[in-house]
């Protein structure tokens, strides 16, 4: 059964002098009605959601909104700005864009206020963000996850004329993409069209998963 008045204390911002205010607001809400009264509004949310970015890592930010989100039923599969379940706020290239998560599996979902065509410059301003998940699209949709590679080099691909980029291929037919500069790596994306990418980055380098069919 779940404890609401727990919920409360640890997660909504109430504290222990308003145990009786809790209580006798609680005891005629349904259990969904409860879940919303206790709910931080969005400005809440994201402002610890910044302050932990800032103060802790991306992943510690992460890791708070996640907890959240499955503690307070935050997860939502279609969300928009419209805002029934609260979301973090982005802003990606001057634009506007949320994101939550999808469900207990730690899958984000990314979406525009607008409608947007994601692009790559879009994808790789993410994974430096979020740099503890690879960045990917379903679709049209916007992901995240925690993806991990096999990250040991079967050979090098990398062509002559690169300077700041190496292409190697790994494990599980993956070739991996590597290069301090996001123009020159996206360049050589185009030699890949139609596969799957995943965008990663890591160590001042922008990264591309291509899972091979």
């Amino acid at each position: 059964m779940t404890d609401y008045m727990d919920l409360a204390l640890k997660y909504g911002g109430f504290t222990s002098l308003d145990k009786v205010y809790l209580q006798n607001t609680l005891s005629d809400l349904s259990d969904n009605q409860k879940l919303a009264f206790i709910t931080p509004p969005p400005s809440v949310i994201n402002a610890y959601f910044a302050e932990i970015y800032q103060k802790q890592s991306p992943e510690a930010a992460t890791d708070y909104y996640l907890e959240l989100s499955k503690e307070l039923n935050l997860f939502n599969p279609v969300p928009s700005f419209d805002e029934h379940k609260p979301f973090i706020r982005l802003n990606l290239s001057g634009k506007s864009y949320g994101f939550c998560y999808e469900n207990a599996d730690e899958v984000a979902l990314v979406f525009a206020e607008h409608l947007e065509v994601p692009t790559t410059d879009i994808l790789f301003e993410l994974a430096q963000v979020f740099p503890q998940y690879k960045v990917y699209l379903e679709g049209t949709q916007v992901k995240m996850a925690k993806v991990d590679f096999d990250e040991e080099v079967l050979e090098e691909l990398t062509p002559e004329t690169q300077l700041l980029s190496r292409v190697t291929k790994l494990k599980g037919n993956v070739i991996k993409l590597a290069s301090f500069n996001q123009d020159e790596l996206v360049e050589l994306l185009s030699q890949y069209k139609g596969q799957t990418v995943y965008y990663g980055f890591a160590q001042r380098e922008c990264l591309a998963y291509i899972v091979q069919k």
